[in-house]
Order: structure tokens, then C-alpha cells, then sequence
């Protein structure tokens, strides 16, 4: 791909990706040294869904080492559109199999069209079908499980940067 076809590709993401309505907002990590290339102070907050009380704790404590804050761990989609409503996260740090009824590609949905909040996917169902069917939620990412903490962080740091210019 050339870069012609490359930024008419990311142009395409952005209208198909933007909400009628919504402005495009800057954010900024809480230090300079965490990534961020914006003003220290101002709090980028992180939804987790994850049904994996371990893997939770892991993720909210390496996001916290990377100077960003959780707007609360779910374990289901109905949590994590509660946490959403009521914190106001910039974005989701997804997994597709939850407990309970719904799974979290139907979760990204709903947070998308309802909230304008993307998400970015890790979990062990990474196939053509689960993206194929997640392409409404307009995913900033996928991170393949089994993941370190190190690649989950460059992931939101990726999405974030994502955002930051919007795309």
C-alpha cells in the first residue's frame, strides 16, 4: 500500500469511525514520561472489561505504572455499560468472552453507537469472523492473548496516540 492509498484508507476509518454530532477531543496522559504528548494533569481514564479477576488486576496496575488511571474493572457487558455511562472513560480495554449473557464484541457495539467510546480488543478470539463481526464497534486495536503488560501498555498508548490525531 502506498501512501496515497494508506491515508485515504485512514480517511475512510475516520468518516466511517466518527459519530454525527461528536467533536473530536484531545487527551493527555498524566505524565510526560508515561507517553503522553500533552499537558500534565489531565487524567486519561480507562475502562477494563476483562472476566478475569487476575488478568484485571494485572492490566489496571500496568496502566497505573503507565501513568494512566481505570475508570473501573467490569466482568460484564452490563458492568461495563454502567462504568461507561457513570465514568466517561476515553476508551476500552475489551476482552470478547465475559460473564454472563453478552460478549464483548455486542458490548463494544452498544458502547460505540451509544457512547462513542472505541475499544481496543485483547483476548484469545482474534479470528477473521469475531473481526469481521466487531467492525461496527470500530476497534483502535487488537492484542492477542496470551500478552505481556508491556504489549497491552504500547497497545493504549497506541490507541491513544489513535485518537490523539483521529484516526
Amino acid at each position: 500500500m502506498n501512501s496515497r492509498q494508506l491515508k485515504l484508507a485512514l480517511s475512510d476509518s475516520t468518516q466511517r469511525c466518527a459519530l454525527p454530532g461528536r467533536e473530536r477531543r484531545l487527551v493527555f496522559a498524566r505524565d510526560n514520561a508515561a507517553g503522553a504528548e500533552g499537558r500534565p494533569g489531565e487524567v486519561v481514564r480507562i475502562l477494563v472489561v476483562e472476566d478475569d479477576y487476575l488478568v484485571a488486576s494485572n492490566i489496571e496496575a500496568a496502566l497505573a505504572q503507565a501513568g494512566l488511571e481505570t475508570a473501573g474493572i467490569a466482568t460484564t457487558a452490563e458492568e461495563a455499560i454502567d462504568l461507561a455511562a457513570s465514568q466517561h472513560p476515553l476508551f476500552v480495554v475489551m476482552d470478547i468472552r465475559l460473564a454472563g449473557m453478552r460478549d464483548g464484541v455486542d458490548t463494544a457495539i452498544e458502547l460505540f453507537s451509544q457512547y462513542g467510546i472505541r475499544c481496543v480488543f485483547a483476548t484469545a478470539h482474534n479470528d477473521r469472523d469475531t473481526r469481521a463481526r466487531a467492525e461496527p464497534a470500530c476497534p483502535l486495536g487488537w492484542l492477542q492473548k496470551p500478552y505481556t503488560m508491556a504489549s497491552l501498555v504500547e497497545s493504549v498508548r497506541q490507541a491513544l496516540r489513535d485518537l490523539t490525531e483521529g484516526t
